[in-house]
């Protein structure tokens, strides 16, 4: 190979790595922003013991463009004075139809037909990925009194079927202001595609309430939160409600959350990467092979 070719050959290569060297440098970052102090809503993993709770999910949406690695998030949500986490659980769900059982051809009686107004951009029936951060969490206190103009509790009646979905919420609640940073000791590796975000906390005395954040987000990232109980009088899963439109009457909320991580390339950039090192060791070994000649 003359010195033309190879380094005709080596800049081919190198061009080859560059469409691969910002995906892996990039840093992803998505916010919902801090809390606006409109609504605060349960959210907690079912627990058993002496004093069992049902589960309670809410949910928030986010969209990745690209196949991303979520390795950290935030959280923001009011606890009672005193209280403690004693298990904090993430999910993620992907957008209704996916992952559903939209014929609702199976299941108890009364999950044969929808039980609320709308399924259209809800999350699914079930969960894409879950994670046990318990000792991967840590919480901060950002107010020790703040409140919120209304919230969505735990308990009868107050996330119902239709028709009668449209309770108006609790009322105003106050608690301390916590953030919870969470990290993924095993990250969540998502595919480019719409997602919610359900963050849980069982707290040893109480319930923790997350906070709304500021609306709009630009689409197609802005669904506003849903929720769902498993109590056995409402047994609204697998159906979801929309806290604002199909509960509260009015509105559209969002909830406080923050997500971290990076890209991952795909698999047509790592097929480009492959190709730019195999030019440079084609040229490097053509190049020593002359040397070897000349010598």
């Amino acid at each position: 190979m003359s010195k033309t070719h190879a380094k005709l050959a080596v800049s081919a290569a190198l061009i080859g790595l560059l469409p691969a060297a910002p995906a892996i440098a990039d840093t992803t970052f998505f916010s919902t922003g801090a809390p606006d102090g409109k609504i605060a809503t349960a959210t907690r993993p079912e627990s058993g013991g002496a004093t069992p709770k049902f589960e309670i999910e809410s949910a928030d949406d986010f969209v990745l463009t690209h196949g991303t690695s979520i390795t950290d998030a935030t959280f923001t949500g009011l606890i009672p004075s005193g209280a403690s986490p004693t298990k904090v659980i993430v999910e993620i769900y992907r957008v209704f139809p996916n992952d559903s059982n939209v014929g609702r051809t199976s299941g108890a009686p009364d999950f044969s037909t929808p039980q609320v107004p709308t399924r259209v951009n809800s999350p699914s029936d079930v969960a894409f990925a879950e994670r046990d951060v318990s000792t991967t969490s840590s919480t901060t206190v950002l107010n020790p009194s703040f409140t919120a103009a209304n919230s969505v509790k735990p308990g009868p009646g107050t996330i119902n079927p239709k028709p009668g979905q449209t309770t108006g919420g609790n009322g105003p609640v106050t608690g301390e202001e916590v953030e919870f940073d969470v990290t993924f000791a095993t990250p969540f590796l998502l595919p480019a595609d719409h997602y919610f975000f359900v963050p849980q906390v069982q707290l040893d005395s109480g319930d923790f309430l997350w906070l709304s954040a500021a609306k709009p987000i630009p689409a197609p990232a802005d669904l506003q939160s849903w929720t769902r109980d498993d109590i056995s009088k409402n047994n609204l899963d697998p159906d979801w409600l929309r806290i604002g439109t199909d509960i509260v009457g009015a509105g559209a909320f969002n909830a406080s959350f923050s997500l971290s991580g990076s890209p991952v390339p795909e698999p047509s950039t790592w097929a480009m990467m492959l190709l730019g090192f195999a030019g440079l060791g084609f040229a490097a070994y053509r190049k020593s092979r002359s040397a070897i000649s000349v010598a």
